[in-house]
């Protein structure tokens, strides 16, 4: 078609993109998106640019358009290979011509290619698409406009069409050639609590006095570090609605376009099981590729992927359930596994798989991940226990068809859960295989922790499955409905469905109604969600409910152009031209053939650059660290030091709150008991240590100096690895061992913890397991989250052991008692009281609402 001249940016050519500038209209959990592409060709020779970015998989694409020197040309949906044909023939002819195009390898890439762009020439080139809102467990609705593109991983014989074969230049962050600019307009009738992001916006302003309309725009100098994302926080996001969308009315009735379509948003109330699943076979991918040492965000002080994802590793290994199975599988060029076949979860192997974990580097190459999982789907099952697999990728593959398809083949076995690590992971991929197998995707950028999403991930998968789901409506005579969206199939507890249908019949008068209604079972119970809605359509001029539809649809049937059966090619390629939503088999072209200048010789071919994340350095390296003697905060200590060293004086270290968590008359405080060797020294010491970790982060940010920002770094770091450190000693059952490394993770001597050990009370692992989760609730219940499943298995250990003397050994009515101790429980000669008081404790989330009063 034309020649390629190279990496022009090495030679500072000027580049013909100019600025990018977006236009966001976000309705409820709705986006409209309008993005602009300014062009201008400062050289003396006609051009040919190409300009290659990334989109989200969820966007339906529905327009492009140019406009030439005051002209609009509006682009027409084609077949991709016609598109292509037409472009080339244009060219060729002196005409002008733009081409829009999915990438053939992935969903979301895309390609724009301007072709004959004269010297002096100016072009704005203009798509608009709309998508859905993600819902995040904090009920934010997140949108993300993607501005990183990373290189994907090509594997040999993978189609030489791909964009992404194109060795396109690469600029630091500071010399990207082209701006970014976005202003967004947010409305909802519940009302907008806040809108927060991880670049710099404008104050967000307000346009009327009930908050239900708001406009936030990015600040200038966006340095294309990072994608773009808002969070969007509403009054109210989870009440079901119902909205009818309006077709075309020149559009003849039975056609797509021609019929009302439906929207439908349910959020069922699914009751958490306390008692959740111990059987199961986890098996959890972890890329191991070279591009997962580069760091987790283009944020400094950000740590490699890799790091993340074996702390990661670690804190799903002790929350596994006793009972269950488990492997572990890494890949690059090559995968390995930790066992030849998923082993029994057990002190023995879980030990053996944490060594192995502290261990794993990315070290294996390059990104293939469809060997591994062909290798894990062809392992027999293991009956009674389902297999749930955990993808943890930063999704740069160029094969993303081909491991969807192989995860759809396999998703009667299995469910998948998939991971997106660091700016620029592969939507079309992440989201693609969990929507295969009934699973759910997450992504973790920027500040996010890849523990928290990990963790709420898993508590999802050990809840006991929902079934018999199943969607009925309840219309009027003469209309019925087409369900365009897949059928629903499984369904996790604070996450939205969302259903897309067309009404087809004769509408009825304004004033009927309609009733859809959401079934499903969960342990041998039935529940159902009923929505009743107006039949009354309403019209939206960019007939936003009818492109969510057709991309649902072709999301469900476009398996690209080769992996597609020629059945379901057929249905997307009409689909997607009757809607206009863009699919793998068409494209947009646009033809301006008012210009006619015939091209002499080859066009200069120019790929508009990419910007390229540097890996940072380490936060802050050993040297620096000051050292630190006993520096680890233990409050509880103090307040249980300071009542047995002067006695009750009617305060108690449990705060009102916690008290009433623990069944106690709140008029009652706990025992005193007489000084113990040790004690005074502990009182001292804990008072100097109180407030290590307990940093204040509100001055750290507010008073943003260049100590505060150390102390604040080195305080989290340490945080979190006192944290790491704790969990790794945790044993298979849930309890732990007292000994010197659980003391160093509290950053104690053993000495001191002996010192306070009511040894006629409870025996060393029932002590240690005490203190390891108070000191999870004291210094980081900020990450409950992560930490909660860890400590329901330390709960269960308690209860399963209560009354065996190797943990609580009966004493006769003592003459003293540690403080730990409520003083309303009657100690008598049975170890089960004891165990009683002790797993009042224990008791789920007793422990988890101690507190202590400042």
């Amino acid at each position: 078609m034309v020649t390629p001249c190279g990496l022009l940016s090495d030679k500072q050519e000027p580049v013909p993109l100019k600025s990018v500038s977006v236009s966001l209209s976000i309705n409820e959990f709705v986006t409209s998106v309008s993005a602009t592409l300014n062009y201008e060709n400062e050289q003396k020779v006609p051009l040919e640019a190409a300009f290659i970015f990334p989109m989200d998989e969820d966007s339906a694409v529905y327009s492009f358009e140019a406009l030439v020197d005051g002209k609009r040309v509006v682009a027409e949906l084609q077949d991709k290979a016609k598109a292509h044909t037409n472009y080339e023939n244009a060219i060729s002819q002196g005409h002008q011509a733009f081409l829009l195009e999915e990438d053939v390898s992935s969903r979301d890439v895309f390609s724009c290619n301007v072709g004959n762009l004269q010297p002096g020439a100016k072009v704005a080139l203009t798509l608009r698409y709309v998508q859905e809102l993600s819902l995040e467990a904090d009920g934010a609705l997140r949108f993300v406009l993607p501005t990183v593109l990373n290189p994907r991983y090509q594997l040999s014989g993978c189609s030489q069409d791909s964009c992404l074969n194109r060795k396109i230049p690469i600029v630091p962050l500071k010399d990207v050639p082209y701006t970014l600019s976005m202003v967004a307009t947010i409305t909802s009738q519940h009302g907008i609590e806040k809108i927060q992001s991880n670049c710099p916006l404008s104050p967000t302003e307000y346009l009327g006095d009930d908050k239900t309309s708001a406009q936030v725009s990015l600040a200038e100098g966006h340095k294309y570090d990072r994608d773009v994302e808002l969070l969007i926080y509403y009054n109210e996001v989870h009440a079901p609605s119902v909205a009818v969308e309006m077709g075309l009315p020149k559009m003849k009735p039975g056609c797509f376009l021609g019929d009302p379509s439906a929207m439908v948003s349910f959020y069922p109330n699914i009751p958490e099981d306390k008692s959740p699943n111990t059987c199961g076979e986890f098996i959890f991918l972890m890329d191991r590729s070279g591009s997962m040492e580069s760091p987790l965000s283009s944020q400094s002080k950000s740590q490699p992927r890799i790091e993340a994802a074996k702390k990661t590793l670690i804190l799903l290994l002790k929350s596994l359930p006793v009972g269950c199975y488990f492997n572990i599988y890494g890949f690059g060029s090559t995968y390995e596994a930790f066992f030849q076949e998923s082993v029994k979860y057990t002190q023995q192997t879980m030990k053996e798989a944490l060594g192995r974990v502290k261990r794993i580097q990315a070290d294996l190459g390059g990104t293939e991940i469809l060997a591994p999982l062909q290798n894990i789907y062809k392992a027999p099952s293991i009956p009674g226990h389902p297999l749930q697999l955990f993808v943890f990728t930063d999704g740069e593959v160029s094969d993303t068809f081909t491991v969807i398809k192989e995860v759809k083949i396999n998703r009667q076995k299995h469910r998948c859960f998939s991971f997106g690590i660091g700016e620029g992971a592969s939507t079309s991929l992440i989201k693609g295989i969990a929507l295969a197998s009934g699973g759910t995707s997450e992504f973790i950028t920027g500040k996010d922790r890849m523990q928290s999403k990990a963790l709420r991930t898993l508590k999802h998968s050990l809840q006991p499955v929902v079934g018999d789901v199943s969607v009925s409506w309840d219309l009027p005579p003469g209309l019925s409905v087409k369900i365009l969206s897949p059928e629903p199939t499984v369904i996790f507890k604070g996450q939205r469905l969302i259903i897309y249908a067309q009404l087809t019949g004769v509408m009825p008068p304004a004033e009927t109604t309609g009733k859809v209604c959401l079934k499903y079972a969960l342990q041998g119970k039935s529940f159902e969600d009923k929505v009743t809605f107006s039949l009354q359509p309403k019209p939206d001029a960019n007939l936003t409910i009818h492109r969510l539809a057709a991309k649902s649809f072709i999301q469900t049937k476009d398996m690209g152009l080769t992996e597609t059966p020629a059945s379901h090619k057929s249905e997307v390629l009409n689909i997607s031209l009757e809607s206009g939503v863009i699919s793998s088999f068409t494209a947009f072209i646009a033809v301006n053939k008012e210009l006619n200048k015939p091209v002499q010789g080859p066009l200069t071919y120019m790929d508009i650059p990419r910007p390229f994340l540097r890996p940072h350095s380490q936060v802050f390296p050993k040297s620096m660290c000051s050292p630190r003697n006993r520096s680890m905060c233990f409050p509880v200590y103090n307040e249980c030091m300071t009542y047995m060293e002067e006695g009750c004086r009617g305060r108690s270290w449990i705060n009102e709150n916690s008290r009433q968590g623990l069944g106690l008359d709140t008029a009652q405080a706990p025992s005193c008991s007489p000084k113990k060797k040790g004690m005074p020294f502990l009182k001292s010491y804990f008072k100097m240590k109180k407030t290590c970790f307990s940093t204040n982060k509100n001055n750290l940010e507010t008073h943003n100096t260049g100590g505060n920002l150390f102390e604040k770094h080195q305080a989290e770091d340490d945080r979190e690895n006192h944290l790491i450190q704790l969990i790794a000693l945790q044993n298979a059952n849930g309890s732990w061992d007292l000994n010197e490394d659980l003391a160093k993770a509290l950053d104690m001597s053993l000495e001191d913890i002996t010192a306070v050990h009511p040894t006629e009370l409870v025996d060393s692992s029932g002590w240690a397991t005490i203190l390891a989760v108070i000191w999870l609730h004291t210094n980081v219940n900020d990450l409950k989250c992560e930490w909660d499943l860890l400590e329901r298995k330390a709960v269960a250990w308690v209860r399963i052991h209560a009354g065996r003397s190797t943990i609580l050994r009966p004493v006769s009515f003592p003459s003293r008692r540690p403080a730990i101790f409520p003083e309303r429980v009657s100690l008598s000669p049975s170890s089960t009281t004891l165990v009683q008081a002790y797993s009042g404790l224990a008791a789920s989330s007793s422990l988890g609402r101690m507190s202590v009063e400042s």
